[in-house]
């Protein structure tokens, strides 16, 4: 007896030993749960029987321990994203258009100063309406909704608004892509070449693929944009091989992306990549603050990888690049007090993405933040990661105050930044606690939430979830 009490002494050792250098690997390689399970269904893919199904049980259970149950629940409302209240009215030249054909007549002819408001009603159009007269800085041109939800324009185009002259505002409008197959219909906006100062806020854009596209022509970049307080999402996973991101910025410089929700993103065609938001092609001092960004929400469990936010993208094409050789996909960029959750991969994606600020975000439910390769340079502190910070290929890490979760656990099935939350299933994110506070001050602004920090601030974009709920207006 005492003999095989010995061996089975050994053999445990041996399989603790065993696990404990798989998770030691595992933990040098920056593989997170989430990331080999779909690796372990392509290898077993086309085997026996018994392999593939071993290989499903074991894809299923490291899923089961990574992501858990997360958001059964949908988001509640948020004073972020499109408001049930309308923008103020611009000063100028009201122009009433009830019309699709009266709204090309209005947007040819726009002058500094128009605000061309569409009537309540539905519109469908067929092909893309164009903004190509320049407003000016002191009277830019106006489209909007006088309240929001009373007007959706319906378009069946590979683009819907092309805006390529500066000074130009969208606001409180809804915009569908009603296009009989998603390769058809591209993008809500296209802002392109001399579209500087483009501003839009307070819209609902939903089923296109790249809700705003941004990009230079003959060596103009649409420069000092702004996207903010915006509702991007798509009602089913889109069936196509074009790129799926709905804030697509290749280029362009200075733009800030505020106060919006982006949700459901998924890309059942080509490689099946998607992201949320990035800037890349040579772009600078991208700004992505106090946004939510859902990778999942009503679109549970479909296949293929998707990214919350990103500087770099998948890189870009030379020919395509600001400087025609992308030695950086972007510089000087900040990520300031978003809420990324539910993503397939890592929620923030830095790709040769030099000087970025990675400050005071909340990440659940991802693979974490990643930044690869050498001409990749990051600060980060006062984050809130549901998982790991870590960097591939020469990418340089400058790490200050962070909470974080290293992926050894997470194969345990250990989340110990969800457990400081009340339920982060149904989407319950008020402070299980006392909130977890910072040894340092938090970035200057406002939280997610739009309230100043406290005077001890809390990791992760907000102060008091409970307080961010509060201040959302009904819906």
């Amino acid at each position: 007896m005492k003999r095989l009490a010995g061996a089975l002494a050994l053999l445990a050792l041996l399989f603790v030993g065993a696990v404990a250098g798989a998770l030691a690997f595992l933990q040098s390689q920056g593989v997170a749960p989430r990331a080999l399970a779909p690796y372990l269904l392509h290898r077993t893919g086309g085997h026996n029987q018994f392999i593939e199904g071993a290989g499903r049980l074991t894809a299923a259970a490291l899923l089961r321990l990574d992501r858990g149950s997360y958001l059964r629940q949908a988001m509640p409302p948020l004073p972020v994203g499109a408001q049930p209240q309308a923008l103020l009215a611009a000063g100028g030249n009201e122009r009433l258009v009830a019309s699709v054909e009266e709204a090309r007549r209005a947007l040819a002819g726009a002058v500094p100063g128009d605000v061309i408001t569409f009537l309540a009603g539905t519109y469908t159009v067929k092909g893309t309406l164009f903004a190509s007269r320049p407003g000016l800085e002191t009277a830019p041109i106006v489209v909007r909704a006088a309240r929001p939800g009373t007007v959706e324009i319906r378009f069946d185009a590979a683009e819907g608004f092309s805006v390529s002259a500066p000074y130009w505002r969208f606001e409180n409008l809804t915009l569908r892509g009603a296009c009989r197959y998603d390769d058809n219909c591209q993008h809500a906006f296209h802002v392109v070449g001399r579209a500087h100062h483009f501003v839009a806020r307070n819209n609902t854009l939903g089923d296109f693929n790249a809700h705003f596209k941004i990009n230079g022509e003959k060596g103009v970049f649409p420069d000092f944009g702004l996207i903010e307080a915006n509702t991007l999402s798509n009602t089913a996973a889109r069936r196509t091989g074009k790129p799926v991101t709905p804030i697509d910025l290749v280029g362009a410089s200075d733009w800030t992306v505020r106060a919006n929700i982006i949700r459901d993103f998924v890309k059942a065609g080509g490689d099946r990549i998607s992201y949320g938001a990035f800037a890349k092609g040579g772009a600078q001092r991208t700004v992505f603050e106090r946004n939510v960004v859902l990778c999942e929400e009503a679109l549970l469990g479909e296949p293929g990888q998707r990214v919350g936010l990103s500087f770099g993208g998948g890189g870009t094409g030379k020919p395509y690049c600001r400087d025609r050789q992308c030695i950086t996909e972007h510089d000087e960029g900040i990520m300031r007090a978003n809420l990324v959750a539910g993503c397939s991969d890592v929620g923030i994606y830095l790709n040769s993405a030099a000087g970025a600020r990675i400050v005071d975000n909340t990440i659940l439910d991802t693979a974490g933040v990643q930044v690869r390769f050498a001409t990749s340079s990051a600060a980060l502190d006062g984050n809130l990661v549901d998982g790991t910070i870590r960097s591939d290929a020469g990418g340089s890490l400058r790490l200050g105050d962070n909470l974080v979760t290293p992926i050894w656990q997470l194969y345990l099935g250990r989340h110990p930044q969800r457990a400081l939350f009340r339920d982060t299933a149904s989407f319950d994110l008020r402070w299980r606690g006392d909130a977890p506070v910072r040894t340092g001050g938090a970035a200057p602004g406002p939280d997610l939430c739009g309230r100043p920090w406290g005077r001890v601030p809390a990791y992760g974009a907000f102060q008091d979830f409970a307080a961010c709920v509060k201040d959302a207006a009904p819906r």
